[in-house]
């Protein structure tokens, strides 16, 4: 599970390293790609397996949307592996996409995690935290 935020810092070369606490989950490999509101998912390879079976698994739905979806998602995936300290390389295209450059955060969502460029995160968090915080639990799982 991926949980916290951390700010970070991309280097010249487009590199970043991962929080120690998720090291040891991507140790067998993962994936980068795009994701939602201007971000880089980070997927493991079991999440990516998962998420493959699933949309096979689903009616047939051959639409403009699925085909777009699935065609965004798994043609901007990157297979990275982290080096021995814990970096990844982030490619150009998806630094580009995120608006990437030195100063980014990442958080974690549970089955994956993001990487935002800071701005962007503080001006998202800024416009969704009243939202979040005034949010009742119902439809919402609780650990009462």
């Amino acid at each position: 599970m991926f949980v916290g935020s951390y700010p970070l810092r991309l280097d010249e070369k487009g590199r970043l390293a991962l929080p120690v606490r998720f090291r040891d989950q991507v140790a067998d490999g993962m994936v980068i790609k795009k994701g939602q509101e201007r971000c880089i998912y980070g997927l493991t390879m079991n999440r990516v397996a998962e998420q493959s079976a699933a949309m096979a698994a689903m009616a047939p739905s051959d639409t403009a949307r699925a085909r777009m979806a699935a065609r965004m998602s798994f043609g901007s995936m990157v297979e990275i592996e982290p080096d021995k300290t814990g970096r990844i390389t982030i490619p150009a295209s998806l630094r580009e996409y995120a608006g990437l450059d030195r100063d980014v955060v990442i958080v974690g969502v549970d089955t994956r995690f993001e990487i935002w460029d800071a701005a962007n995160w503080e001006a998202y968090v800024a416009e969704l935290e009243a939202a979040y915080a005034d949010l009742e639990s119902e439809g919402m799982p609780t650990l009462s």
